[in-house]
């Protein structure tokens, strides 16, 4: 389970709070979609859970184990960033064999993993090529493989759709989908909020920092009484910015 209480970070050259006075949970085999306006906080939660950034103030922790553990608490965690980086005159294998030695996975295990996901992602083909030549989604897809390679217990990513075409992203909908049934956790934030609809458990709306909903799409229809009306509408409804 994932928990954030009180979680707050300021930048200095900022008025506000960029998150302020966060509270969530996100239970084991969720499937949470963290939603919000550009500039809500969402990136800036995402890297404080994944340990890029510290919280002025509050605890974040998983399956008891807090953020501030360093190591224990960064092998439970794979993340995919919303603009990932490489070095990219390794190749795609180069790349996964080096996260696969951070983790210490041996070389059959390395193997079976990078040959399934490489495979369902169909990025096999070009693993042996430099991630320079690689176009936009195909450093998406080695970035969701890499963030999977060690099986972590919370799996954190940051619009993970973006430059995926429509195969790919209803591959990854199934790894997720799949990934939360053995009972991990699965946080990521989209703007497409027909993918939230689609696919999420629970959902997490924050805007200005603050969170404002946090709950089912269903317990959200419930309580603007409407049961008729798509996430969009409620989400536009809920932060203020329908036309």
């Amino acid at each position: 389970m994932l928990e954030l209480r009180n979680v707050t970070k300021r930048y200095r050259a900022a008025g506000k709070a960029a998150v302020d006075s966060l509270d969530l949970t996100v239970e084991d085999g969720a499937i949470f979609g963290f939603l919000g306006p550009n500039g809500a906080g969402k990136s800036t939660t995402i890297r404080m859970i994944v340990t890029l950034l510290r919280a002025d103030s509050g605890t974040i922790a998983f399956d008891g184990v807090g953020s501030t553990v360093d190591v224990a608490y960064k092998r439970l965690v794979g993340y995919c960033a919303d603009e990932p980086l490489f070095y990219e005159k390794m190749t795609g294998l180069q790349h996964l064999s080096f996260i696969a030695d951070i983790h210490r996975l041996d070389a059959s295990t390395r193997k079976a993993r990078i040959d399934e996901l490489a495979g369902r992602l169909e990025l096999g083909g070009a693993l042996s090529d430099p991630i320079a030549s690689y176009s936009h989604g195909m450093k998406q897809k080695l970035s969701i493989i890499a963030a999977l390679l060690h099986q972590p217990r919370l799996l954190v990513l940051d619009e993970p759709m973006v430059g995926l075409d429509p195969k790919a992203s209803f591959t990854l909908k199934t790894l997720l989908r799949q990934y939360a049934q053995k009972g991990n956790t699965v946080f990521f934030s989209t703007h497409v909020l027909e993918v939230a609809q689609e696919l999420c458990t629970t959902l997490g709306i924050i805007d200005e920092g603050r969170l404002l909903y946090s709950g089912s799409f269903e317990q959200l229809r419930t309580l603007n009484g409407s049961q008729g009306q798509s996430l969009e509408d409620l989400f536009l409804s809920l932060t203020e910015e329908m036309p």
